[in-house]
C-alpha cells in the first residue's frame, strides 16, 4: 500500500477507534444538554507549540456528527504561540462535547511530536544535517507520528521492518558477519536501501567494504564520529544515532555526519496543552 493511502486508511482508524473509546455506547453527561441547542467553541494552545492533527480531528467529527462545522486558523505544520486560536467550532452542544477529548487527546499529542522535531531542528539551523526518526513511536500510532515529525520539518528514517535494512549486531552475528548480511540483502531485495550499524571502526571499515549504503554510528564519542567522516570519505550515508539530546544536537552536527536520528522525538514527549472553551450558544 503507498504510503499516503496507508496514512488516510490510519486516520479513519483512528478516528473510528477513538470514538469507540471514548463514548461506548453514548455520552451519558452531554445529555444534561438539550439536544437542539447549537454552540461555537473555541480551541486555543496555552503554550508555543507546531500544529498536527487537523485531517485527524476533522475525521473524527466527520463520523461523530457531520453537521458540526470545523474552521482551522492554522494548517499542519503552523508555528503556534501561547494563546492562539488554532481551531473554531459550531454546532449541537451534544456533539461539540462529545468529541471534545477524543479529538483533543490526538491533536496534542501529534503537535507534541511536531513541536519537539522543529525545536530539535532549530537548533541544526545551517549545518544541513536530516533529522530522522525512529520506530520508537506510540503503539498503535506509527504513521501519525511518522506524518507529525514531517511537519515539524524531519524526515522519516524508515516506516516499518518492510521498506529498507537495518542490519543490527544481533542480524550481524546471526548471518555470520557484515559482508554476509549485506550480501544476503542484496539478494532479497536490491532495490531497498541497506543500512549497517557498528559500534567500532572495524565494523565500519566492513560495511563500507561490503558496500552499505548507509551506515549507522552507534554512541559513537564525537572524536569518534569526526574520525568516521574521514574514514568514509563520502562512500556511505553516516548516521548518528545515540546520546542524541538538545545539548549534544550541535555538536554531533558539526562532526560532518550526514543526519542524526532519535528516538526522542516520538517517544519521550509531553502534550501539548490545548484548550476548548464555549464562546457562544443558541
Amino acid at each position: 500500500m503507498h504510503y499516503q493511502d496507508a496514512l488516510a486508511e490510519e486516520i479513519r482508524a483512528s478516528a473510528a477507534h477513538l470514538l469507540a473509546e471514548d463514548v461506548g455506547p453514548g455520552d451519558i453527561t452531554a445529555q444534561l444538554i438539550p439536544e437542539a441547542q447549537w454552540s461555537r467553541a473555541r480551541v486555543i494552545t496555552r503554550e508555543p507549540a507546531v500544529l498536527c492533527g487537523v485531517a485527524w480531528v476533522d475525521e473524527l467529527f466527520r463520523r461523530l456528527d457531520a453537521s458540526v462545522m470545523l474552521r482551522w486558523a492554522a494548517a499542519d505544520g503552523d508555528r503556534l504561540e501561547a494563546g492562539d486560536c488554532l481551531l473554531e467550532l459550531e454546532g449541537p452542544a451534544r456533539s461539540l462535547l462529545t468529541g471534545e477529548r477524543a479529538a483533543l487527546n490526538l491533536l496534542q499529542t501529534l503537535s507534541a511530536t511536531a513541536t519537539r522535531t522543529r525545536h530539535f531542528l532549530d537548533r541544526l539551523e545551517g549545518t544541513g544535517v536530516r533529522l530522522l526518526d525512529t520506530r520508537k513511536t506510540l503503539p498503535g500510532l506509527r504513521l501519525a507520528q511518522k506524518y507529525a515529525v514531517t511537519c515539524g520539518g524531519g524526515h522519516n528514517h524508515r516506516i516499518g521492518l518492510y521498506d529498507a535494512f537495518l542490519i543490527k549486531e544481533n542480524h550481524i552475528a546471526a548471518c555470520g558477519g557484515i559482508a554476509a548480511a549485506v550480501d544476503e540483502a542484496r539478494r532479497i531485495a536490491s532495490d531497498l536501501p541497506v543500512e549497517v550499524e557498528v559500534e567500532t571502526f572495524e565494523e565500519l571499515d566492513q560495511a563500507l567494504d561490503a558496500g552499505a549504503d548507509i551506515v549507522m554510528l552507534d554512541n559513537f564519542s564525537l572524536d569518534d564520529l569526526r574520525e568516521a567522516v574521514k574514514r568514509t570519505a563520502g562512500r556511505a550515508t553516516l548516521e548518528a544515532s545515540g546520546n542524541v539530546d538538545e545539548s549534544t544536537l550541535r555538536a554531533i552536527a558539526e562532526t560532518g555526519v550526514d543526519c542524526i536520528s532519535s528516538g526522542t522525538l516520538t517517544k519521550d514527549i509531553q502534550a501539548i496543552d490545548l484548550s476548548m472553551r464555549f464562546i457562544e450558544q443558541g
